[in-house]
């Protein structure tokens, strides 16, 4: 099985993901020049909204170089281990690459840090804890444990059986230098987010003045702002794509890869998970925006359209090409409309010329009345979340037949 999502979602004036300069991100795209959200960006966003926060609680990763301050608030709770603490954190900030060097502490803040920026679960960080906690038992004394080198206790860490993943970690993916820690092979594909429409880029001039100074006339002063400034802008119609391999994340949640047999409850259980987390993934990816820049321009539009497509082969079809040529609404039809419209020729084409088999096919709308051929069209998000989370919990029955 294969899910894929396609979003049409116009954006108001914004700079939604800046490149280095600080200008709005984009790319050429059959030879036209598009507004672009990375998909980093857009898996952040996603991954870090309030929405999916919520939802999944308790089933998320964390992605920070603290883990040595982690470690170190564990030993500090412990009486027993107390006094070992700052050297566990020492050593900790060894487990972020695969030479195992310690680092200095940041001079910022004052804490230990690993050289790399990790996603770790919350079983990675009780191993890190129960490698470090043990080793520092067996030492006896502060000064044995500190020379004790990292290198040799992160190879302890080594992951040589199947633990426990998180949600986030399952979805996207990990990749990491360390051998306390796996890689994971993503089971979800996110592309950059380009505009239907061309776009050229446009500035906004912005002056600041002193409120105790303006519309003083007692006081002497250069006529005009007390600052200048600049931004760079653009409005865009953008077209997202996810795809989604449902068995893939099933697989990294039951550690399939890494285990021969698996509990059918356990595998049902994971099923159930793996279901609620593809459709809030669906609701986040439709209600969450970018926060780049928002506090100046507070662009909060949602979807004018959403697209969700079940294959039952695990063969992605992006519909991006729909746009090769750029929209140009005309009449009384909008941005929106046009680039809707566009989709549909396109999807109905590839579906018939290339015979794309499909299980279901769901669209949501803004406007009433709009139709591709072949697809149900639903009457709100809620159902297409449904439908949605209905169609991963018949996985239930291919894992019972394993």
């Amino acid at each position: 099985m294969l899910i894929e999502i396609h979003i049409l979602q116009n954006h108001a004036p914004s700079n939604l993901n800046r490149d280095d300069s600080g200008s709005p991100k984009t790319a050429n795209f059959g030879d036209f020049r598009r507004a672009r959200i990375s998909s980093q960006c857009l898996k952040r966003s996603l991954r870090r909204s309030d929405a999916f926060q919520d939802a999944m609680q308790g089933h998320l990763a964390t992605r920070s170089r603290r883990l040595p301050h982690l470690i170190q608030r564990r030993f500090e709770a412990d009486a027993a281990l107390k006094d070992y603490a700052e050297v566990a954190a020492q050593k900790a900030s060894g487990f972020g690459t695969a030479d195992g060097k310690e680092r200095p502490k940041n001079v910022k803040t004052g804490e230990y840090e690993t050289a790399q920026t990790i996603l770790f679960t919350q079983a990675d960080q009780d191993k890190v804890f129960e490698v470090l906690s043990a080793a520092a038992i067996q030492a006896g004394s502060v000064a044995a444990f500190k020379n004790l080198k990292a290198a040799d206790l992160q190879t302890k860490a080594r992951q040589t059986g199947f633990r426990p993943l998180a949600v986030d970690v399952a979805l996207f993916g990990r990749m990491v230098t360390s051998e306390a820690f796996r890689d994971v092979e993503a089971s979800t594909q996110v592309a950059h987010a380009i505009s239907t429409n061309k776009v050229t880029p446009e500035f906004d001039y912005f002056t600041a003045v002193d409120d105790l100074i303006s519309g003083d006339s007692s006081v002497e002063t250069d006529a005009g702002a007390d600052m200048i400034g600049d931004v760079e802008y653009n409005s865009a119609c953008y077209y997202k794509y996810f795809s989604i391999h449902p068995d893939a994340l099933v697989d990294n949640l039951t550690g399939r890869e890494f285990r021969h047999q698996i509990a059918a409850s356990d595998h049902a259980e994971q099923v159930e998970l793996a279901a609620l987390a593809v459709s809030e993934f669906l609701r986040a990816a439709v209600m969450v925006s970018p926060s780049g820049k928002q506090n100046s321009f507070a662009a909060h539009q949602l979807p004018f359209a959403i697209l969700v497509e079940v294959r039952p082969n695990a063969l992605p079809i992006s519909y991006a090409n729909a746009f090769v040529l750029p929209v140009k609404p005309s009449g009384d039809q909008s941005l929106p409309r046009a680039s809707f419209e566009k989709l549909k020729t396109h999807a109905q084409a590839l579906t018939k010329k290339f015979g794309l088999r499909n299980e279901a096919r769901w669209l949501l709308t803004e406007e009433d009345g709009l139709e591709i051929e072949g697809v149900q069209t639903l009457e709100s998000l809620d159902a297409l979340c449904g439908q949605l989370q209905e169609r991963v919990l018949t996985l239930k029955a291919a894992g019972a037949q394993r």
